[in-house]
């Protein structure tokens, strides 16, 4: 039984933990599009970044790959 004792405390605290990045992660969304006064947000919703092609990524790859040879 002692056992259950120790998992409780530790079973509210991560479910604390999951309550505050929780809230954290909310507070973060609204800043961000505060300051982006949403723009950006929307636009990724909305899909206008679909039919663009990120080169960064590609590039990053091409470098990973030849530095694995």
């Amino acid at each position: 039984m002692r056992g259950g004792a120790v998992a409780e405390p530790a079973k509210k605290v991560a479910q604390q933990t999951e309550e505050r990045l929780e809230n954290l992660a909310d507070t973060v969304r609204e800043k961000f599009d505060k300051v982006t006064e949403g723009t950006f947000r929307d636009r990724i919703k909305e899909g206008r970044f679909a039919d663009q092609t990120d080169h960064g990524v590609d590039q990053a790859r091409a470098e990973t790959e030849r530095k694995q040879d």
